[in-house]
């Protein structure tokens, strides 16, 4: 009997031990995946209002319909696509940055490090309620009394300029992680070949661009996957901020389901939302996984 032949009875055996013990935790995760999303269908199909119990019965695609020829909805697209890009451009641009800073020996490194990454463990919630109140307020907040020094008058963030603050309390919570992951990945660059390149007279820009860039380019292209699933589902910040406001000029998709389902009590048209959200985050899933395979082969 060969090698192979004994070893296929061996594995089938440890399988069948192992397999009882595998079951529960196999179904509870199926429960936990399916049932919600099953559940999600079923109501973007019907016609449910939480205030009205006589709205009922199958409205077919209707709730579909009437979120794709929304406006709001065509906003909401909009915003979600400003807001994502605009954290992932600062949080992997700062990030690199603070890689590369804090990867540098100084005085008092390891109290830097933990000051730096400090914000990513905040709660989004108590992250935006200081941001709002304690920095971006227009009356007594720490940047205004900054700008009014400086003779540019106090800025009213949240009025003026709602997504660009949204915008800088997202990327505040966020460098740290991109701090984190990438400073991680520089600790394992090869300090020779860095020699090697300082030796071939490589200066700074040199060097960022064609031995450290290279090198983070499978961490980027990691952080960019977790960051973006993650950043689809942003909610308390704009919740504790502007509400979706002024307008619709900070309601992204998320916000708009809260809107439709919490709100306006409509669960059919909020149900229908939330399963273009999932389309749609699988779509960037299933790109930015292509992507980060087509690195990992290089």
């Amino acid at each position: 009997m060969s090698a192979t032949q004994t070893l296929v009875p061996h594995r089938n055996a440890k399988l069948m031990r192992t397999w009882p013990l595998l079951t529960p935790v196999v179904f509870v995760l199926l429960v936990w995946a399916i049932v919600p999303l099953v559940m999600t269908l079923w109501f973007s199909f019907q016609r449910y209002n939480l205030v009205d119990p006589t709205i009922t019965g199958f409205a077919g695609v209707d709730n579909y319909k009437f979120l794709l020829e929304d406006p709001a909805m065509l906003a909401a697209l909009f915003n979600e696509v400003v807001l994502v890009g605009s954290v992932l451009a600062i949080t992997i641009v700062f990030g690199v940055a603070f890689a590369i800073l804090f990867d540098q020996e100084f005085w008092g490194r390891s109290v830097a490090r933990l000051l730096v990454i400090a914000p990513f463990f905040v709660m989004p919630t108590v992250s935006a309620l200081i941001w709002k109140n304690l920095l971006m307020n227009p009356v007594s907040g720490v940047f205004a009394w900054i700008t009014t020094k400086l003779g540019f008058g106090a800025i009213d963030w949240f009025t003026n300029y709602p997504m660009a603050g949204i915008v800088i309390i997202v990327a505040w919570q966020w460098i740290p992680f991109a701090t984190l992951i990438l400073l991680t990945a520089m600790q394992s660059l090869d300090r020779e070949q860095m020699e090697a390149a300082r030796m071939d007279a490589a200066r700074g820009p040199q060097l960022l661009r064609f031995v450290i860039l290279p090198h983070l380019a499978r961490p980027i292209s990691i952080l960019l996957m977790i960051e973006t699933i993650f950043l689809l589902a942003v909610f308390a910040e704009i919740f504790i901020t502007t509400s979706g406001g002024p307008g619709d000029a900070t309601t992204t998709l998320t916000y708009l389901i809260y809107l439709r389902a919490l709100v306006n009590f409509d669960v059919g048209g909020a149900s229908a939302g939330g399963v273009l959200a999932i389309i749609l985050a699988n779509i960037i899933a299933f790109f930015l996984v292509r992507t980060i395979a087509r690195n990992v082969d290089i």
